[in-house]
């Protein structure tokens, strides 16, 4: 979090925020000018694997929130929203909507960072989102934001020893 600043006026900005008519240094808010000096990343910016997984790790902890898009409160989807936001790539908001973007990747085994890997309930339906890291670990908002063991049933959440989660298919965005 770094504000925006206007003479003895400060608001908060979190990691992701879109600042409107940002010049570098000064933004506007309605009429009101505002000075920022934190860091940015603009949309047009080359993407860089490691910057996004760096931005995905900042999550880490961050408690979920259903409707969440901030380190304050996430959900899953908007976890992966607002991770490829940053790094200038869009995503559709909810998990459902997020899988009808992407490639189609066969199987888990070659999946690469920064996949997105789904996974439905009993009735099929997507309900769940998460960044792959590898093809064995993943990182997602449930509960908070942790990492998880993936593999090809699914997340294993080791803290409960069960599989939290049932994998539907991995889809490569980047």
């Amino acid at each position: 979090v770094h504000p925006v600043i206007r003479e003895d006026k400060s608001i908060p900005v979190l990691i992701g925020s879109t600042l409107p008519f940002f010049d570098g240094i000064t933004l506007h808010i309605e009429k009101e000018k505002y000075v920022y000096n934190g860091v940015c990343y603009a949309a047009s910016d080359m993407f860089n694997l490691s910057l996004f997984e760096k931005l995905a790790y900042k999550f880490l902890n961050a408690p979920y929130l259903w409707g969440g898009r901030s380190p304050f409160g996430i959900d899953c989807s908007g976890f992966t929203q607002i991770v490829y936001k940053i790094v200038g790539l869009p995503l559709k908001r909810d998990a459902y909507q997020q899988f009808e973007q992407g490639k189609l990747i066969g199987f888990v085994e070659i999946s690469k960072l920064g996949d997105l890997a789904f996974f439905s309930n009993d009735e099929g339906k997507i309900i769940h989102v998460g960044i792959v890291l590898s093809p064995t670990s993943i990182i997602h908002a449930s509960g908070r934001v942790r990492i998880d063991k993936l593999d090809a049933h699914g997340i294993y959440n080791q803290e409960l020893k069960k599989y939290s989660h049932k994998l539907r298919a991995i889809k490569r965005i980047i």
